[in-house]
């Protein structure tokens, strides 16, 4: 397996997604990423489904009970942290809401899912056998989480005192500004204001490394994905598209310029 990848406190570490049909979303992600399943039994019957990329884990998705009828299916975006109560507790103080008080995923972490002041909801982890996603930064991994929000200033006011990110700001051809969120010298997340013809709540998007953005989105749609945004460029970035999954959740995928 190599050296585990180190996630430090104030970066994302892990995704998941959460389905209303598991079998379905498999079968749809395993063959747009040509990933593995590795089913881990977490009681009563249930499993949570590793994803994994060349033998290495590079997130996981489990299915909605009923006791979570009417939560759509959506991916999940982790925060690492060094403590999770600490980091609930700021939270609420900042003005977040908890949906999930801190608590124990058997010996692997502690977590809490927290909602900002905006309503996007995210993850925050503590480590403890679990530290994160051991694949990240390319093709078949996550490597982009984007926050789409109706209020930045009031986001980035949150999320900069949260996690002590500072933020740096750029102009979009539309006119619009977009954020990169920064912890220390690293880029930690982006952060733009919702369009309003999306007609959809602020949420953080999960973005995918694909070697080639046109041929995943046409394999994606024709597996029943609706497309959300066509294939685009990003001058001196990459190109992206952000699909919504046969089940209904949104994820994007972009292939990556390479650096210079």
């Amino acid at each position: 397996m190599g050296e585990k990848i180190k996630h430090e406190p104030g970066m994302f570490c892990w995704v998941e997604l959460a389905t209303k049909d598991g079998p379905a979303a498999k079968k749809f992600y395993t063959s747009l990423f040509d990933w593995r399943v590795n089913e881990l039994p977490v009681g009563d019957g249930t499993t949570y489904s590793m994803l994994e990329k060349n033998d290495k884990e590079a997130g996981a998705l489990y299915e909605l009970t009923p006791l979570q009828k009417g939560t759509p299916p959506h991916w999940n975006s982790y925060i690492r942290v060094a403590n999770a109560d600490a980091a609930a507790a700021k939270a609420k103080e900042l003005g977040g809401r908890i949906v999930t008080e801190p608590f124990d995923v058997m010996d692997q972490g502690r977590m809490a899912n927290i909602q900002d002041p905006t309503g996007a909801t995210f993850a925050v982890w503590e480590p403890k056998k679990h530290t994160g996603a051991e694949v990240v930064n390319e093709p078949g991994a996550f490597c982009w989480n984007e926050l789409y929000t109706t209020d930045p200033k009031k986001a980035g006011d949150f999320y900069s005192r949260l996690f002590d990110w500072t933020r740096e700001t750029m102009p979009l051809p539309t006119g619009q500004e977009y954020t990169i969120f920064k912890k220390g010298d690293s880029q930690a997340a982006g952060m733009m204001e919702l369009p309003a013809e999306w007609k959809v709540s602020p949420h953080w998007l999960v973005y995918f490394a694909v070697d080639d953005s046109d041929r995943t989105v046409s394999k994606a749609s024709g597996m029943g994905a609706t497309v959300m945004v066509p294939p685009t460029d990003i001058p001196n970035v990459g190109r992206f598209a952000i699909l919504n999954d046969p089940q209904g959740a949104d994820f994007a995928v972009i292939r990556m310029e390479p650096r210079t």
